[in-house]
């Protein structure tokens, strides 16, 4: 029993859980703090601690399968296949992986939060509502009427969107009433 922990395989493995597991809970700490330094919702951070992990945590079992030696041709076979596949699905509909990217920025950089009252400028689709939530994928806004809609996050990043705070309108909103014609 005492020459199989002994064996570097066994040591890499217990090495590689307790350095990811290190990792991860630096990674979840350093970014509590940010996010009560930024104000951030408790929601926004479960949804980063989810990520992270799902990333750190498959990067360390591929370490640990390749660790213990599995027939690395097929395996490599498989993961390509695997890349593959998620490819395709990915650039059949390119706006998931966006989607999340754009969360991670939204959740990091962007000036607005949960409860702001937002004016998104789209010519076709102006939208005035205020941010319930914002998760993974999409925001959820509520307008004034009560209608809930889930706005892709990748668009918040190219649209233009002014926060209105306590303002029903934005400056930029002009109507052909508004427009003197007399000149």
């Amino acid at each position: 029993m005492k020459e199989y922990f002994s064996k570097p395989e066994v040591i890499l493995t217990v090495s590689f859980l307790i350095g990811t597991f290190i990792i991860h809970r630096l990674i979840i700490w350093s970014a509590a703090k940010l996010s009560q330094k930024i104000h951030r919702s408790e929601l926004r951070k479960q949804y980063l601690k989810r990520y992270t992990g799902y990333i750190i945590w498959t990067i360390c079992v591929i370490a640990i399968i390749l660790i213990w030696g599995f027939n690395t041709k097929g395996f490599f076979v498989a993961l390509g296949s695997t890349f593959a596949v998620v490819g395709v699905a990915l650039f059949a509909n390119w706006s998931i992986l966006s989607n999340i990217t754009a969360s991670f920025i939204l959740y990091f950089t962007f000036p607005y939060r949960i409860g702001d009252r937002i004016r998104i400028h789209d010519k076709d689709l102006p939208v005035t509502a205020v941010i319930s939530d914002i998760k993974g994928f999409y925001t959820l806004l509520e307008t004034d009427e009560g209608e809930l809609i889930t706005y892709p996050n990748n668009l918040l990043l190219q649209k233009g969107v002014s926060i209105l705070q306590d303002k029903k309108g934005s400056v930029f909103d002009i109507t052909d009433d508004s427009v003197d014609r007399t000149v």
